[in-house]
């Protein structure tokens, strides 16, 4: 709460009526804008507003997305306007982070030239450029100050500064492979692995990566797996660690869920890995290629157009079949989950846990524009009032469609 705003009663009353609106989905209880821009397909976005709820007349959402036009541009989803657009690079731009409390941006293009943007106007503030592209990025925001993870072409993981990218140290991970990074919820672990490789995926020590000699080795450990495809973190249990790989004839998927932990001496840190549970995937599923986590014990798989929910030792919770194509991006946070497909429709699921285990119930659908023009839905993603997708068109183009939740603030 903002302080001297509003009582507790009228918080509670307003933040009531705005999760049953998201709940129902009724047409009335939301704005559905598209807002148009870019010359080319919107390639990633991502929240710069902080996600806090708020009834003062102040609350807004804010998304920046990154497009293969060469800009990077800020959008308004309460106003249903673009704030501001950055002049054109010299190529197209592929992949954006955010650090809503440092009110930043930071993008890069298909080069591996890295640069931050100030979200509250556009102005670059900094950039770094990588010896190749870039196979990730990963914002991490810890105690001793605000970092970027950057994983290059060539299998080397970069630690910067941020805001000024400045460099504190380079780790040959997986030398020649492009490699996938995803930070801990709690920024302590950094999880990397190149997809479908004979090589056994590793989890660093993020404190380990700050201003390291170049004969140092960062505190990690090697997963006893290999051929690993995808891996989420539960968002209850910061370090547990859900992975899913092939077993050791290579013939079936397996989902293994690992705890990691530290033991510090003197002079080093040491990386504890226990594996906690482990069950194989149904034959008869696709092999899914969506891959979340919620609560400490569920994990969410997508394959194809159907979402199947699990638990980390294999009980099948419940599957859904509602979209017509596949699936393409879906959105998990605490109250609900989001999918979008190429149906060109967004479907919204809300939790119940009340159960022993989460419960999810399938809710509505919202729709896009039409199938004349666009061929689908890409990526979603929601804050505390809004959802926001990125509608792909056939001409090589791509617009935003918000929906915007709002309660009367009287």
């Amino acid at each position: 709460m903002t302080l001297g705003t509003q009582t507790w009663k009228q918080y509670y009353l307003r933040r009531s009526e705005l999760e049953f609106r998201m709940a129902s989905g009724r047409p009335e209880d939301f704005t559905c804008r598209a807002l148009a821009g870019h010359k080319g397909e919107i390639d990633d976005l991502a929240y710069i507003s902080t996600s806090e709820y708020r009834f003062d007349g102040q609350d807004k959402s804010v998304v920046c997305t990154v497009s293969s036009d060469g800009t990077v541009r800020a959008w308004d989803l309460h106003e249903g306007m673009e704030l501001w657009s950055s002049p054109v690079q010299s190529a197209a731009l592929v992949n954006l982070v955010a650090y809503p409390r440092l009110q930043l941006v930071v993008t890069v293009d298909e080069r591996g030239l890295i640069k931050v943007w100030e979200a509250e106007n556009g102005c670059e503030k900094a950039a770094f450029l990588l010896p190749m592209y870039s196979s990730a990025l990963e914002a991490c925001d810890i105690p001793e100050g605000p970092l970027l993870l950057a994983a290059c072409a060539e299998g080397a993981l970069y630690t910067l500064t941020v805001p000024w990218l400045q460099l504190l140290s380079r780790v040959n991970v997986f030398p020649g492979n492009p490699t996938s990074l995803l930070c801990s919820p709690d920024r302590q672990w950094v999880f990397a692995s190149t997809q479908n490789s004979d090589l056994s995926p590793e989890v660093f020590y993020t404190q380990s990566l700050l201003c390291r000699s170049e004969d140092e080795t960062p505190a990690s450990t090697t997963l006893p797996i290999w051929l690993t495809s995808r891996a989420c973190w539960t968002p209850d249990e910061a370090a547990r660690l859900m992975v899913m790989h092939r077993n050791d004839n290579g013939m079936q998927l397996v989902i293994t869920t690992y705890e990691l932990g530290s033991r510090k001496s003197r002079d080093r840190v040491e990386v504890l890995v226990r594996q906690i549970a482990s069950f194989l995937l149904p034959d008869t599923m696709m092999p899914p290629h969506l891959m979340k986590g919620h609560g400490s014990q569920v994990i969410l798989l997508v394959s194809g157009s159907e979402l199947v929910l699990f638990t980390i030792h294999g009980l099948q919770l419940v599957a859904f079949q509602d979209h017509q194509r596949p699936i393409t991006s879906m959105w998990v946070d605490q109250t609900r989950v989001i999918t979008s497909s190429f149906d060109l429709s967004l479907r919204v699921y809300m939790w119940n846990k009340e159960n022993k285990f989460p419960v999810l119930k399938s809710c509505y659908h919202l729709l896009g524009g039409s199938h004349r023009w666009a061929s689908g839905f890409t990526h979603v993603e929601s804050d505390s009032m809004s959802i926001v997708g990125v509608e792909a068109r056939n001409i090589g183009t791509s617009i935003l469609r918000s929906y915007y939740f709002q309660v009367r603030c009287g």
